[in-house]
């Protein structure tokens, strides 16, 4: 039974050419011929602020793991000792 309403579910799909004439025919309706360019606008500098937000994260974890590499390759110093070479007394 789980099955055949999954499959159903599934049947929907991405709407097609009528649907979005529906889809757009209500947003006019709901917000006004001169509203829809200014929601658009938003939209559009809301995604490219959130497009640069995640390019800024990326870059900084991919800075965070380089440091980490380069740490794991010089072992810090151990306690007392220090890079002077005291074999000549």
């Amino acid at each position: 039974m789980l099955a055949v309403d999954m499959t159903s579910m599934l049947a929907f799909g991405i709407p097609g050419g009528p649907e979005l004439l529906i889809i757009l025919f209500v947003l006019v309706l709901l917000f006004g011929a001169k509203k829809l360019p200014e929601l658009a606008k938003g939209i559009g500098r809301s995604m490219g602020e959130f497009k640069k937000a995640r390019e800024e994260f990326t870059d900084e974890v991919s800075k965070g793991e380089g440091d980490a590499a380069d740490s794991d390759k010089k072992p810090a110093p151990g306690p007392g000792s220090d890079d002077s070479d005291d074999s000549g007394k």
